[in-house]
């Protein structure tokens, strides 16, 4: 297999590239029982029409917060193994996260070979340590120092979380550095704040001019929320909630139905204060939790933003 096919959909910035969000079985669980699980997600996504997968690192992150983690961490299978029965399955690409502060730098060389073949990984997106505490084998930017060193052409993304910019203003400047350091696109954190992302997302494109650059594709993530405990959880991973949102959800009669409609405000709220800045967009879809009603409802989402960004994207091109 060749180089990543992902990076000619990402060149053409009239285009949005759009993708389904989810994260390894639990690592109890067998290879044949990944592989079922593998068949049954890629029945559900049957229907709809996207551009790949994308596959999470899931890291224990209860260092990063003293609040007690709303669902208990359960350790999952390598997302190496996952993607590859994933592209193979769905003859589509696979984003692979990984999360890098594990291992030493010899361990995150090998963990590349093995990544690239057998596994297929062309698409790759690192991640740090959720804190500064703790025992970090290698950071952010040692591992992609590693990634220019390494003789196999992944395409790189890096993740980029607007409540940070939110919080220190420089995320935009971070968006630039890792750039710099290999990063070809990045995937936001999920959005239920979409003031953080516009002022983000502003910020980059202005930056990006006065530097005479090129922005980078930014995904866009958004989750489906239909209960107080999903809206706990996104709340313990660090997504901001404003308040009026929080209320809209809880009180509502349908809960579920009522974040997909806050999810598809936010997303044109961001498409009218973004859409001609320049940064070429895409989306990322998923659910949080395993239960059947919230997955069903990423689904019901992907349908209708990504009508909503192709729309936008027909009206600029006009």
């Amino acid at each position: 297999m060749s180089d990543s096919r992902l990076k000619q959909k990402f060149a053409d910035p009239s285009r949005g590239v759009y993708f389904i969000g989810t994260t390894p079985p639990k690592s109890s669980v067998s290879m044949a029982q990944v592989s079922d699980i593998g068949d049954k997600l890629l029945e559900r996504l049957g229907k709809i029409d996207y551009d790949g997968l994308i596959v999470y690192d899931i890291q224990d992150e209860s260092s990063r917060t003293d609040r007690p983690r709303p669902f208990p961490f359960m350790n999952t299978h390598d997302p190496r193994d996952y993607s590859a029965i994933l592209r193979e399955k769905s003859g589509r690409p696979v984003i692979t996260y990984k999360s890098v502060s594990q291992r030493s730098r010899e361990e995150f060389d090998e963990w590349l070979d093995r990544a690239w073949c057998p596994h297929g990984v062309r698409d790759l997106v690192l991640v740090g340590s959720p804190s500064s505490d703790g025992d970090i084998k290698l950071t952010l930017p040692q591992a992609y120092i590693s990634m220019q060193e390494h003789s196999l052409n992944f395409n790189l993304g890096g993740v980029t979380i607007a409540e940070r910019h939110a919080n220190k203003g420089n995320e935009h400047l971070r968006l630039i550095e890792k750039s710099a350091q290999g990063c070809e696109f990045f995937v936001s954190q999920a959005v239920y704040n979409p003031q953080a992302t516009i002022d983000l997302l502003s910020s980059y494109a202005r930056e990006c001019k006065e530097r005479d650059l090129t922005p980078k594709r930014i995904i866009l993530t958004f989750t489906p929320c239909g209960s107080a405990k999903t809206l706990e959880f996104m709340e313990w991973l660090g997504i901001s909630v404003p308040q009026a949102t929080r209320h809209r959800i809880l009180d509502a009669h349908n809960p579920l139905g009522e974040s997909i409609r806050i999810c598809r405000n936010n997303l044109d709220q961001i498409l009218e204060a973004c859409g001609d800045l320049g940064i070429p967009l895409g989306l990322n879809i998923e659910s949080l939790t395993n239960r059947k009603e919230e997955i069903d409802a990423a689904i019901r989402l992907y349908k209708l933003l990504k009508a909503t960004l192709d729309l936008k994207l027909a009206e600029l091109a006009l």
